[in-house]
């Protein structure tokens, strides 16, 4: 029952999950998704890679850190509950040794304290759960192309 469940709600989201808009060339972008909930982990990678971005996905804090401190990401998508800890802790601990990825929370804490806990901690977007598909890729494409006019002024001020 619960196999069928999944391939019902994969089937869904293909049906809205489009791979970008018309005349837009294809977006890339490497992001590590924390998400300890298999399914939700399973279909938000599902629409991400649709969307042209390389996803690696795990479901706790620590593998993310191993990730993280490995590995250059564009984006990093948190849940805020997650297993052995909270979001709102991974991201003040990705911030210790990474300040300039950008950090979207795409979770169900939909109180206000929830976000401002987010955003104090080092967030740049927060995103309540359940978002459709193109909310979601919305929203990843203006945190990462924020972060890179940001970081594209950076390399020509430090040149400068």
């Amino acid at each position: 029952m619960l196999h069928e469940t999944r391939k019902q709600r994969i089937a869904e989201v293909r049906s809205v999950a489009s791979p970008g808009l018309p005349n837009m060339k294809p977006r890339t972008g490497h992001i590590l998704y924390i998400e300890d909930d298999e399914d939700t982990r399973e279909l938000v990678t599902y629409v991400l890679v649709k969307s042209h971005y390389k996803v690696t996905a795990t479901a706790n804090g620590d593998d993310a850190l191993m990730l993280a401190r490995a590995n250059h990401f564009d984006l990093y998508l948190i849940d805020n509950w997650i297993s052995g800890g909270s979001g709102v802790d991974l991201c003040k601990q990705l911030r210790e040794f990474d300040t300039r990825t950008p950090i979207l929370f795409y979770s169900g804490a939909a109180h206000e304290r929830d976000k401002q806990d987010a955003f104090a901690a080092g967030a740049q977007g927060y995103l309540v759960k359940p978002a459709g598909p193109d909310e979601l890729i919305a929203e990843v494409i203006r945190i990462v192309s924020a972060a890179s006019r940001t970081e594209s002024g950076r390399v020509s001020l430090e040149r400068a």
